[in-house]
């Protein structure tokens, strides 16, 4: 199955980093995270595949606090990945509306 990725952005002031952090963490179909300062500055990249084995997630989540105690305003690049509809799909999902 192919997939295909696309991004959003969030706004997210530094107390509530590390909790939004965590949280996409545990999405699913989050790829990486990207944290950026209001002046577009990137502190940290962070692709899921490596965080989510246990050990690593501690310093990184570490990391991240140690950051949100710089800036009062971040902007978290969410990358998420959800399946590429094949072009039989897509030809279904048309004639079905």
């Amino acid at each position: 199955m192919a997939f295909h990725d696309f991004a959003e952005e969030v706004q997210v002031l530094g107390r509530d980093l590390v909790e939004k952090v965590k949280s996409l963490i545990h999405e699913g179909n989050v790829r990486r995270i990207i944290v950026r300062d209001e002046h577009g500055n990137t502190f940290i990249e962070i692709p899921i595949t490596v965080a989510a084995v246990g050990a690593v997630l501690a310093p990184v989540l570490a990391a991240v606090g140690a950051i949100s105690a710089l800036v009062a305003k971040f902007t978290v690049v969410i990358v998420r990945s959800e399946p590429k509809a094949t072009g039989a799909e897509e030809k279904n999902a048309e004639t079905k509306v």
